[in-house]
């Protein structure tokens, strides 16, 4: 078995089919019609199933990391990638229930009403509900829609074609494949190995988050991708106008934005993006001050309003400290700590250059993870994107945030802090690493592969 298992392309087709038997086994664990995994039982069960999946994952991660792959490794990756979520596809959306109002919004609009406009259970749509996704639209009864202009468009486009939830993960699987194939052009066109592409392509939590559930997130990270690839190819307006464009799906790329205008190249991506944003919203704005959606309940009920929601003042409150009055410290902190990393970013120089390519990835994921870390959103869905830049420039603490929050998919103690530290605590432990790393010696620093 060692000898069978010597070769580092043997032990990633191991790896891959491994992870593929996991993922399999941990849809078994679904009671079919159930609308969650079935009971808490299984939910605490499926959640070590698929954690195992997290750990082979991160085996493959350093194999392909530290070991020099044939070219005919991308095929597998490909093939092992594509063969996971075509095993998820067929399955009903089990761990959230967003995707129904996806499909709503998208009926919505095709019969030519504006999403931002009523709530589900409003009368005046009476005669779109139907019992395949009316039932299970969650908030139905009180809440407009979240989902901003770039993210609607998307809906309507489906709603056009079909009212079923397959057609709308296989949008949001479709733009997750142009993430991919971007971030695939980034490393060849960066001259790294295009087996880097595993870092997003077996990330367990993208898999469940998109081939299963069918998040937004999904058009958010195609998004990005195409952004980033038009960044590395100097087309600047081009890469503001889809990170705007990306900024419409979900609010957190716009944090990557001081990495898009490094070096002085400001105006253009800027320019462009604040136009794409604004053209983006025209359509809607018959809507009223109702365009903006749920946005504001949902920072109430998330605990944002309080405090209560950030990992960070959860845990003050642990200590007897209070969040509401901690809260404004809190936001002021992260604001200025965030803007001077974007000024840094923006302006500064590096102390060890690296390509332009990787430069770009490192940057945006440093944003990127920070942004959602302040964030520190409890829902797994929100932290596959951070993958992406990862792939060029594979930053440990990265790689973990964008895999591990899979966890989140339970909360065994119904607590912002406790459980979400399984998570976070481990990230800081590798950004710290890493930035003793940088402080000793900037070029081991560096991410492998880039010229030293």
């Amino acid at each position: 078995m060692t000898r069978l298992l010597a070769s580092p392309m043997r032990r990633l087709a191991a790896l891959g089919l491994a992870l593929l038997v996991v993922n399999v086994g941990a849809l078994a664990i679904h009671v079919p019609g159930a609308d969650t995994v079935g009971s808490v039982t299984r939910a605490n069960v499926f959640v070590g199933v698929v954690a195992v999946g997290l750990g082979l994952y991160l085996l493959a991660v350093r194999l392909v990391l530290r070991e020099r792959l044939p070219r005919a490794a991308l095929w597998t990756i490909l093939g092992v990638a594509v063969l996971m979520r075509a095993a998820l596809l067929p399955a009903p959306p089990f761990l959230s229930s967003d995707i129904y109002r996806y499909v709503w919004d998208g009926q919505v609009q095709a019969a030519g009403i504006n999403p931002y406009r009523y709530i589900p259970a409003d009368p005046a749509l009476e005669q779109l509900r139907d019992p395949a996704v009316y039932p299970l639209i969650n908030r139905k009864d009180y809440a407009r829609t979240i989902y901003p202009p770039a993210a609607q468009m998307v809906f309507a486009a489906v709603g056009q074609v079909s009212h079923g939830v397959t057609a709308m993960k296989l949008t949001m699987l479709g733009f997750e494949a142009l993430g991919v194939l971007a971030m695939l052009a980034i490393l060849r066109g960066a001259g790294l190995p295009s087996a880097r592409i595993l870092i997003y392509a077996w990330n367990p939590l993208a898999l469940w988050s998109f081939a299963c559930d069918g998040h937004v997130d999904a058009v958010a990270i195609g998004l990005l991708g195409l952004a980033l690839l038009a960044r590395t190819c100097r087309r600047y307006g081009l890469a503001g106008a889809l990170l705007g464009a990306a900024t419409l799906v979900k609010l957190l790329p716009v944090a990557v934005a001081p990495a898009f205008v490094r070096g002085g190249r400001l105006w253009r991506p800027m320019l462009v993006g604040a136009t794409v944003i604004a053209v983006l919203y025209l359509p809607y704005l018959g809507a009223g001050a109702n365009v903006l959606g749920f946005a504001g309940g949902y920072g109430a009920e998330e605990g944002y309003e309080t405090g209560a929601g950030y990992w960070l003042l959860a845990g003050l409150g642990h200590l007897g400290l209070s969040p509401p009055g901690l809260l404004r410290t809190y936001l002021v902190c992260a604001g200025l700590t965030l803007a001077a990393l974007a000024l840094r970013i923006a302006f500064g120089r590096d102390r060890a250059p690296a390509p332009d390519a990787v430069a770009l990835c490192r940057d945006a994921g440093l944003l990127a993870a920070l942004t959602t870390c302040a964030a520190s959103p409890h829902y797994a869905w929100y932290y596959p994107w951070l993958a992406l830049p990862a792939v060029v420039a594979p930053a440990p603490a990265l790689i973990w945030l964008g895999a591990a929050p899979i966890l989140f998919l339970i909360d065994p103690f119904n607590d912002r802090f406790l459980w979400p530290s399984l998570v976070f605590v481990p990230a800081l432990v590798l950004a710290a690493r890493a930035l003793w790393q940088a402080r000793t010696s900037p070029l081991a620093a560096l991410p492998e592969g880039t010229a030293r």
